[in-house]
């Protein structure tokens, strides 16, 4: 934004040391009093006057200390306001204590609702591995209810553009923009039999990582390029034996709303296999339990648009296609 890099800077910047350390009386001021860390002096955008003359008394010192503690205070708020694009980005909300009770109870609720379906998912689990392995819709069947349950009591969920989604046994490749924890709680409310890539510690949570594991959750080690490899080639292998996967292709949760760059390894495997992209925008997730901060619950509602396939055989058109398609939508829901 505009005023993004002189807040920065001002962030960045403190009162020269001599104006406390080395100042003696009728001592003048003839630049400007704020410097970086690095000692280079501050842009001509001065936040004290050049003409300003004092004599160093214990009165003059306070006065500009004060002023240095306002201003700082001000830009701080300037700078976590302004964060990310005016339409995609959203303000984090200040703390409250309702907001972590409702986190408490959140967990709660989805703990004691996952201890009673994972027995019933461990009882059919050898029932789905003779007659529905690569779906497993069984298994996905109870992740929704669980999901469905979990966030009833806390906050809504609206659901535009349902009628885009391919039939529940078509193979289709799913994307989203990814900026909470919730993002998959609100994925599983869909209904489909969908396949996400997971971190592999994730599976070591008890009740939902075994859940996670049951439900046939792709496994995923960062930064190592043999598990990227056989995670692609898991995915190939589901799509093509009628099974659907599921990407976030940022990689991560945003942490100020905006949308990041895509991978492409999900539109890699929809123009290997020849099904489709479908491109999913979520909206309000982020604002209900930002990025870092999972154990609070803000109130709000969630909307999550589904909008039209797209098929290709050149992954980097699929990509284009997808982040346009999602942006947009960011920017009219902003």
């Amino acid at each position: 934004m505009a005023y993004s890099s002189s807040v920065q800077l001002v962030l960045n910047c403190y009162p020269y040391k001599d104006l406390v350390g080395k100042c003696s009386k009728n001592y003048a001021i003839r630049q400007c009093l704020v410097f970086d860390k690095r000692k280079s002096p501050c842009p001509p955008q001065q936040i004290l006057h050049t003409d300003e003359m004092f004599t160093c008394k214990p009165n003059h010192y306070s006065k500009l200390h004060n002023r240095f503690n306002v201003l700082r205070s001000v830009v701080v708020r300037s700078e976590i306001a302004g964060a990310g694009s005016p339409a995609a980005a959203y303000q984090l909300p200040e703390f409250q204590l309702t907001s972590k009770v409702r986190g408490v109870c959140f967990y709660a609720v989805t703990s004691i609702v996952a201890i009673f379906l994972f027995v019933l998912m461990v009882i059919g689990h050898p029932f789905v591995l003779l007659r529905d392995r690569y779906q497993r819709s069984f298994h996905h069947l109870i992740a929704k209810i669980w999901a469905s349950m979990t966030v009833f009591p806390f906050f809504k969920i609206k659901i535009e553009g349902f009628e885009n989604l391919p039939p529940k046994n078509s193979p289709a490749v799913y994307v989203a923009n990814h900026q909470s924890f919730l993002d998959i709680y609100a994925l599983l409310t869909l209904g489909r039999n969908l396949k996400f890539i997971s971190k592999t510690a994730i599976f070591l949570f008890p009740i939902v990582g075994w859940a996670m594991f049951l439900m046939g959750v792709i496994p995923l080690k960062r930064m190592d390029s043999r598990s990227q490899l056989q995670t692609l080639k898991r995915c190939m292998e589901i799509v093509k034996n009628g099974g659907s996967v599921f990407f976030f292709p940022e990689g991560t949760r945003s942490k100020d709303g905006r949308l990041g760059n895509f991978k492409k390894g999900a539109f890699s495997i929809a123009a290997k296999t020849g099904v489709p992209v479908v491109p999913i925008t979520l909206v309000g997730t982020g604002k209900i339990m930002p990025a870092g901060m999972e154990g609070i619950l803000n109130p709000g509602s969630v909307k999550i648009i589904i909008h039209q396939p797209v098929q290709g055989d050149n992954p980097d058109t699929l990509c284009n296609e997808a982040v346009d398609v999602i942006s947009n939508e960011l920017i009219c829901q902003g």
